[in-house]
C-alpha cells in the first residue's frame, strides 16, 4: 500500500456555508474555476482538487490512501474569535465527512486557531472523541495576543501540546501567511517558493530549541516540505548556539534534537540533492511520502517532467536509498507518524 502523507481537498461550492462567502472568508466559484478569499483569487489548476476526481487520480497513480491536511487558507490567523470558531468547525467537519465516507482512502487532519487556546482545546477534544481524527494541523506561525507573529512552538501554547500528548496525536506543521509577515512586494511567487520554506525552518528552530520533542514525547510532529531550509541551515544554527551562548539561555542545543524519533519530514523537496540532505540529516525512518497534491507545487503529472513520487524514485536511482527504504517511506513511516505504536 502506498500512502501519501500530504494531500489537500477542496469542498464543492455547495458544501461551503453561505456565511463563508458573505464574510469574504473563503469560497469556491460555482464553475469551480477559482478558490477565493476577499480580493484574492487562485485558479483551481487540477480537477483532483475535488473528491470524485481525487479518487480517480489516486487510482490512476497507484496512491492507495491519502492523509488530508486542512486548507492553508483556513488557518484563521487574524480572525475574530467567532469567525475562527465557525471556520475551523466547518473545515474539520468537512474533513471528517470525507474520512467517514471513504475510510479506506483517507485519513483526515483537523485544524485549530492557536490564539484562542480554550476554543482550540475544545475543538481538539471534539475532533478526536467524536470524529476519531488522529492528526492535528497547525500553522507554522500565528498572531499572538499582543498582535505579533509568533512561531507555533511557544510557551503560551503548552496546553495545546499537552492535550495532543495526552491523546497521542500526530501533528502537521505547515506554513502560510508569509505575505502578511514579510513586507516585500508579491512578485515571482516569492512567498511560496522562498518564504514559506523559511517559515518552516523558523518553526523548527523554536520547536527544537524549546525541547518540544522531549517535553511532549507522545506527539509525533511532521514538518511540511521536508523542512528544506531547516536541513540546509543546521550547521549555521549549531555555530550560532556555540558562538553566542548568551542568546540561548535555557535552550537545547540543535545537535541534541537532530535525530528525534518523534520528528518527521515529508518528501516533497523537489530535487534529489535536497532529498539526499534530508536523508542524511533525519534518517530514512523519519521521512514520509508527501505529494502536496493537487497544488502545482506538488508532485503531480500535470506539471511538465513531474509525477507522484518522483523525488523518492530519483533517490533510489541515485543510490541514496534502497527499494526497501522507498517502501517504508510510502507506508511504514507514514503509519508510524500518524498512529505511533498503535
Amino acid at each position: 500500500m502506498r500512502i501519501n502523507g500530504h494531500g489537500h481537498l477542496l469542498p464543492y461550492p455547495h458544501q461551503i456555508p453561505r456565511f463563508m462567502k458573505d464574510r469574504e472568508i473563503f469560497w469556491v466559484e460555482e464553475d469551480m474555476s477559482c478558490m477565493c478569499q476577499g480580493r484574492w483569487r487562485r485558479p483551481i489548476t487540477d480537477d483532483s482538487f475535488f473528491l470524485s476526481r481525487k479518487l480517480e487520480w489516486m487510482e490512476a497513480n497507484g496512491i492507495d490512501k491519502e492523509v488530508l491536511l486542512n486548507l492553508s487558507q483556513l488557518y484563521c490567523n487574524g480572525y475574530s474569535r467567532q469567525d475562527a470558531k465557525d471556520v475551523t468547525r466547518f473545515q474539520n467537519d468537512f474533513n471528517a465527512s470525507v474520512q467517514e465516507e471513504c475510510p479506506e482512502k483517507f485519513i483526515s487532519g483537523f485544524v485549530v486557531q492557536p490564539l484562542y487556546v480554550d476554543d482550540a482545546l475544545d475543538e481538539i477534544r471534539r475532533c478526536v472523541e467524536d470524529h476519531h481524527m488522529p492528526l492535528l494541523c497547525l500553522p507554522s506561525h500565528f498572531i499572538n495576543k499582543e498582535g505579533k507573529w509568533t512561531a507555533i512552538a511557544d510557551e503560551s501554547l503548552i496546553p495545546i501540546f499537552e492535550l495532543a500528548d495526552q491523546y497521542h496525536l500526530a501533528v502537521e506543521i505547515h506554513p502560510y501567511n508569509a505575505e502578511d509577515i514579510i513586507q516585500l512586494e508579491d512578485k515571482y511567487w516569492r512567498f511560496h517558493l522562498i518564504w514559506m520554506c523559511a517559515q518552516t525552518a523558523d518553526a523548527w528552530h523554536f520547536y527544537s530549541l524549546l525541547d518540544f520533542p522531549d517535553r511532549f514525547p507522545n506527539v509525533r510532529t511532521c514538518f511540511a516540505h521536508g523542512n528544506q531550509f531547516g536541513q540546509m541551515g543546521y550547521g549555521r544554527r549549531v555555530q550560532g548556539y556555540k558562538g553566542r551562548p548568551d542568546l540561548f539561555e535555557g535552550a537545547r542545543s540543535p545537535e541534541e534534537t537532530n535525530h528525534c524519533t518523534n520528528i518527521f519530514f515529508d518528501s516533497i523537496v523537489h530535487d534529489v540533492l535536497s532529498f539526499e540532505m534530508l536523508v542524511r540529516r533525519a534518517g530514512v525512518s523519519q521521512i514520509v511520502a508527501g505529494l502536496d497534491d493537487p497544488y502545482p507545487l506538488g508532485e503531480i503529472e500535470s506539471v511538465p517532467g513531474c509525477y507522484p513520487g518522483k523525488v523518492i524514485d530519483e533517490g533510489v536511482d541515485a543510490g541514496i536509498i534502497s527499494s526497501q527504504d522507498r517502501d517504508h517511506i510510502w507506508n511504514d513511516n507514514v503509519t508510524k507518524w500518524i498512529f505511533g505504536d498503535k
